[in-house]
């Protein structure tokens, strides 16, 4: 078992990584169902919590269904994410996550997400004004370093247990990498590997296969996997390393008609939390990774995007049920 503050999660959970404008609710509780061990919400802005902007505060949603779940913050004041910090306590998540990760530019210019890599005293001091604010668990999400001449990851990591810290994810990149090249999960082994280290490890990066799953939980010795771009429109991956992990077979992949009960859940649930509107213009962006791999799609494809009516759209699933009936999706 393996424990973060009271949270307690399956011997080598597997964890949803948060992903922007992807791990909302509807792909959350998909992915719950397919046996993702702990979730995270999008990341929420501190500033935008406190300023009381809609978009953020939609991110604070969380439903039962899907416990244990945190919620991701970020920012590059201590005022705000201490103020940001008691909001977000007060809609009860399991525990609170900070991205000292995300690389992209308008992020890291604020001095928050990956940008906090080039200086970690910063870090600290934005992670203990986190911690002192809450009575939930706090756990990081970061990165190597900024650059192949900055990993500083062992550092990071000694000085956010210090400061009471309950679990730490890490991204085997660079901030400089961006997401291209190849992820380095030595660095985390070596991270694990430190004796002074006792907070859980969660590694990340690169794991989109249940092989690669089983050969990084042996290579690496992590407490277990957060996965990211492989669950994209394919939630199925948690169950499919569960299962490789206990048997050593393969899960059989799932057919045109599961791929269309997904995308019904997904739309329904996305007009359920947000509206009609804004549930199938949100959903629209992931039909064609739940359909990836599937030949001659490109007109249903089309439909899916462009229809703007619930019983349209599931008219059209209803066809590509018959249209693909019996056929194996590579």
């Amino acid at each position: 078992m393996v424990k973060i503050g009271n949270i307690e999660l399956p011997d080598f959970p597997l964890l949803l990584a948060p992903m922007e404008d992807v791990s909302d609710p509807p792909f959350r509780r998909l992915c719950k169902m397919h046996g993702a061990d702990l979730m995270y919400s999008e990341f929420i802005s501190s500033e935008g919590l406190i300023r009381d902007a809609i978009k953020s505060r939609m991110k604070l949603d969380i439903f039962d269904y899907e416990r244990p779940v945190g919620i991701q913050i970020f920012g590059g004041d201590e005022e705000a994410m201490a103020l940001s910090s008691k909001i977000v306590s007060t809609v009860n998540p399991d525990l609170i996550d900070i991205n000292f990760g995300c690389p992209v530019k308008k992020v890291v210019c604020k001095g928050a997400g990956a940008g906090v890599l080039k200086d970690v005293d910063l870090m600290i001091r934005l992670t203990k004004a986190v911690i002192d604010s809450t009575h939930l668990p706090v756990t990081v999400k970061t990165r190597l370093g900024w650059d192949d001449n900055s990993i500083n990851i062992d550092e990071v990591a000694e000085r956010l247990q210090d400061i009471g810290v309950a679990a730490l994810s890490i991204h085997a990149r660079t901030r400089a990498q961006m997401y291209k090249g190849h992820s380095d999960w030595s660095h985390i082994a070596r991270v694990k590997n430190n004796p002074r280290i006792t907070m859980p490890i969660f590694g990340n990066g690169d794991i989109d296969s249940p092989e690669k799953a089983l050969e990084y939980k042996n290579k690496y010795g992590v407490d277990g996997i957060m996965i990211g771009r492989a669950a994209i429109g394919y939630p199925w991956i948690f169950n499919e390393i569960k299962h490789f992990f206990k048997t050593g077979e393969h899960l059989a992949k799932p057919t045109v008609a599961d791929r269309v009960e997904a995308v019904r859940n997904h739309l329904t649930w996305a007009m359920d939390w947000k509206g009609e509107r804004h549930g199938i213009v949100e959903t629209r962006p992931h039909y064609t990774n739940y359909f990836k791999g599937i030949h001659s799609f490109k007109t249903y494809k089309q439909q899916l995007v462009t229809l703007d009516k619930p019983e349209e759209l599931f008219a059209v699933l209803d066809e590509i049920i018959d249209a693909y009936s019996g056929y194996e999706v590579v």
